[in-house]
This record gives structure tokens, sequence and C-alpha cells, in this order.
């Protein structure tokens, strides 16, 4: 008897766990769109706001363009190793909500 195939998660390459089915996820342009860039990689939505938050376009376009190249710079390796001790389907809730006017 036939098994069948075995199906498995894809692997965020900022932080390298597993990106299982139903987890926020995200596509990276590796080169910005706004810079001419195409290829995407899959990331958690979690490791790709952080990638935004530390990072400008044009640093990504210029210094950051492969997920090695990102994991190398500082606050994102510091996120990265933080991250990578969460479950895969870890979400990080933002804190506080809408704005009250005083």
């Amino acid at each position: 008897m036939e098994s069948a195939p075995e199906t498995s998660d894809p692997i965020c390459p900022l932080c390298l766990r597993t990106i299982p089915a139903g987890v926020p996820q995200s596509r990276h342009h590796l080169i910005p769109r706004l810079k001419g860039g195409r290829e995407t990689v899959l990331l958690h939505h979690i490791c790709h706001k952080e990638i935004h938050a530390a990072l400008t376009e044009a640093e990504i376009a210029r210094d950051y363009d492969t997920p090695e190249k990102l994991r190398a710079h500082p606050r994102i390796a510091k996120f990265a190793a933080w991250v990578a001790k969460r479950p895969p389907d870890f979400v990080s809730r933002t804190p506080g909500g809408p704005r009250r006017k005083r």
C-alpha cells in the first residue's frame, strides 16, 4: 500500500523555524519593489515586520538583499535568536489599542 507523500511546512529563512499552515505569514521582497525587486521569500509575519522596523527600503536594497545578510544585521540577529526559542505558531500581540483623545 502506498502512503501519501509527506508535506513539509516551509522554513522561514529569517528565524529558521517552520511556518505551519494557518500561521500569519507574508512574502518579503529581497530587493524592495520600489527598487525594482521581484524575488520574494516566505516569512513569518512577525519576522517580516521586524525587518521593516529595523531597516529602510534603501538599506534593504543596498546591503541586506539576502536572508543571510539580514540575519547578520545586529538587531535582526538578536530578534531571530529570541524568536527562534518560540514555537513556530508564536504570534506577538501589539501592546495597547487605538489611541484615546485627551
